[in-house]
């Protein structure tokens, strides 16, 4: 359960990199966006994703600050208590992130961490305040941390023209490690939603064996083939059963949410 939680923040703003040699593009977000996922393991209703966009200032610039939350609810909350809180301060020119807050509960294991980015010296600082420990760790240029991640693919000028079976990789830091994050392009598929017939992009995740899950598990998500590039479902096909998340609510869209047919 809590794997599923942390795939949403994970994976919920699927986003792609600004920072190329290609014309820019419009950002598929602003200030103001907010959407929550309902999340289920079979038949049963076990949680919730919510993920928003505010503002804040840091280093006497205006920046984005992004929240992702995922919680357990009605009976699940009993047998297994998730309470995540993920934030990240971005940079609204580059999509460098300066900072993270990580707060996590998942069933008694616990963590507490925030992180300084010196996009300078390729550096971070994490400080651990359940531990009281500090650290310094260099990272590639352009690393990214788990929730700016989403953010920072999102505004990737040439998303739409990704042919299927290409991919984006990333440099992402989490856990105190540098994580090889790939997203593979699958194809197109108008996916019936609450909402009503979406025209969606599908993508499929990688990440190294062993990182938030596993590579064998087979990860699949859904995103509207828009300028919003909203995420829509995420869905892990495990050995027993499955796990999907999906959009529930929304609020904030930058652009006109595109819908085929009405439910």
């Amino acid at each position: 359960m809590k794997n599923l939680l942390l795939l949403c923040l994970f994976l919920s703003t699927v986003s792609f990199d600004s920072q190329t040699n290609s014309p820019a593009r419009e950002d598929a977000f602003d200030v103001g966006e907010w959407f929550q996922f309902r999340i289920h393991y079979g038949l049963i209703n076990a949680g919730m994703a919510e993920l928003s966009v505010s503002e804040a200032t840091r280093n006497n610039k205006k920046v984005f600050h992004a929240k992702g939350r995922g919680y357990t609810t009605g009976m699940t909350k009993f047998f297994f208590k998730v309470e995540d809180d993920y934030q990240s301060f971005i940079d609204k020119q580059t999509g460098k992130p300066y900072q993270f807050i990580r707060k996590i509960d998942e069933g008694g294991y616990t963590k507490n961490q925030e992180g300084f980015f010196n996009q300078a010296n390729n550096t971070v600082l994490v400080k651990d305040y359940k531990r009281k420990t500090e650290k310094t760790f260099e990272i590639p240029d352009k690393t990214q941390d788990i929730l700016s991640t989403f953010y920072y693919l999102r505004n990737h000028p040439n998303v739409d023209k990704l042919k299927v079976g290409e991919s984006i990789d990333i440099d992402m830091f989490f856990d105190e490690e540098i994580t090889k994050f790939k997203l593979k392009f699958i194809g197109r598929q108008d996916l019936k939603t609450k909402f009503g017939l979406v025209p969606t992009m599908i993508f499929r995740p990688y990440v190294q064996a062993g990182r938030v899950f596993k590579e064998q598990e087979s990860l699949t998500v859904w995103i509207s083939d828009d300028d919003n590039k909203l995420p829509l479902r995420i869905k892990a096909e495990l050995a027993i059963g499955s796990l999907k998340a999906d959009l529930e609510n929304f609020k904030g869209l930058k652009h006109t949410f595109t819908v085929k047919a009405k439910p």
